[in-house]
């Protein structure tokens, strides 16, 4: 059967009566190739993808037993409140004191309560590393974050004038 310009009968497998006609050493190296084969197969194809699957399924469950963890705890969590300053200082106190160990107590220009727990600051000609690095110390030691900040160019290369509002 001709379909085009491909002849159909010339892509018929070879067949048992093919494969007789062939020597015997022949058939042995197609056998062993037939081996060699399925073992490539199995060994480098499936085994390696069935790995890679109990592998994933194993990571699936610890995600979502740690999913289902975090939810039981979310609402313990929530109900604590922000954690408090280790030695009960003020916001106020704390962020005084640690502008000026980060070297940037000439640059504190003013500071406002804006409510309990917050509190505004003003910095003018501070070294911009040095207050995100100041921000980034108080984060991590106090708890204190940032809820919103205004930082403009002060003229020299590398200093601001910066509004902030942080809260604990």
């Amino acid at each position: 059967m001709k379909l085009g310009s491909l002849d159909l009968e010339s892509l018929r497998l070879p067949s048992l009566d093919a494969l007789a006609g062939l020597s015997e050493r022949d058939r042995r190296m197609l056998a062993i190739g037939a081996v060699a084969l399925v073992a490539i197969l199995l060994f480098g194809v499936m085994l390696p993808l069935d790995r890679s699957v109990s592998h994933a399924r194993e990571r699936l469950q610890k995600k979502r037993a740690d999913l289902v963890w975090m939810q039981s705890v979310a609402p313990e969590l929530a109900s604590a409140g922000p954690a408090p300053a280790a030695n009960g200082e003020s916001l106020l106190v704390i962020v005084d004191r640690s502008a000026r160990e980060s070297g940037l107590g000439s640059s504190l220009a003013g500071s406002e309560p804006g409510g309990p727990g917050s509190l505004s600051v003003r910095l003018e000609k501070a070294p911009f590393d040095t207050l995100i690095a100041w921000l980034a110390r108080l984060s991590q030691q106090s708890g204190v974050a940032v809820d919103s900040a205004t930082i403009e160019r002060a003229g020299g290369p590398g200093l601001v004038n910066a509004a902030i509002v942080l809260h604990q």
